[in-house]
């Protein structure tokens, strides 16, 4: 289940893809499963479940402290497998967004298998480029799996092009300098981004650029949403559960609203890629 149709639908509507994003395992597998699925309910297009790593380099304080409860639970490889397709499930594309040392470790054609056949739309892997990830491409590419590489503000035109014709599903724009969390306010980098990565695509792609900013309320959604065609949101969500702690039904309430928030946001942006 590719990506592609839920950002066409939302391109359809007018408007930018609100993607969304929780570790597998946090606050355990059951309590992953329900929180992913109340984010689905309450408004977001695609979902991205994060393989929790024991040195997450590229991740915030907001994001570790999840991962490593996930970690200390007794996560497993399989257990992001069971998130997904329990999610998916739903009709809603989900990805697995992971570092490569776990999908290396497990087998990346054996990961693929896993993965295609839980229903998972695919992966994004953040600490692989594809010039490195030629077994994960041709894996990807045997199972129609979506491939989302990263581009950011530092990506030289050459890193752009290589990037973006080896992506499928959508190009995933990081416009925060550094690690990953929620901020005050949207990088006045992103729309420069993802201006670059629609003009240096090949002829005709028409990816969808996602953009990954720090996004935390429905206003900085609106913001972001003026010039991209996803809006992608991880820190705020999983932030929003270590709040609520072991009170797991004023979790998901928290956590409805704030998407409803944020797809509110999407809507009033109303870029819808343009």
């Amino acid at each position: 289940m590719s990506t592609a149709p839920a950002f066409a639908r939302a391109r359809e509507e007018g408007r930018a893809a609100l993607v969304g994003y929780l570790p597998a395992g946090f606050p355990d597998v059951p309590g992953a499963i329900e929180a992913l699925r109340t984010m689905v309910d309450a408004g977001c297009d695609v979902i991205e479940v994060g393989l929790p790593y024991s040195d997450p380099v590229m991740d915030g304080p907001t994001i570790q402290a999840a991962a490593q409860q996930a970690l200390d639970g007794g996560f497993r490889v399989a257990d992001v497998l069971r998130t997904v397709e329990a999610v998916a499930a739903t009709g809603t594309p989900t990805l697995v967004m992971t570092y490569w040392n776990p999908v290396e470790r497990y087998g990346v054609e054996r990961f693929a298998r896993d993965l295609s056949e839980a229903g998972g739309a695919g992966l994004i892997t953040p600490d692989i480029t594809p010039d490195y990830g030629a077994e994960w491409i041709a894996a990807a590419d045997a199972r129609d799996l979506d491939k989302v590489f990263l581009v950011a503000p530092s990506s030289t035109d050459e890193r752009i092009t290589m990037t973006t014709a080896a992506c499928r599903g959508f190009v995933y724009a990081t416009a925060v300098m550094g690690v990953t969390g929620a901020r005050v306010a949207s990088s006045e980098l992103g729309g420069p981004l993802v201006t670059r990565a629609r003009a240096l695509q090949p002829r005709g792609a028409d990816l969808p650029v996602g953009v990954g900013l720090g996004v935390g309320n429905g206003d900085q959604a609106a913001d972001v949403a003026a010039y991209a065609d996803g809006v992608i949101v991880g820190s705020a969500f999983v932030r929003t559960l270590l709040d609520a702690g072991t009170d797991r039904q004023a979790g998901l309430a928290a956590l409805r609203a704030l998407t409803e928030d944020l797809a509110t946001g999407v809507r009033r942006g109303s870029a819808g890629g343009a």
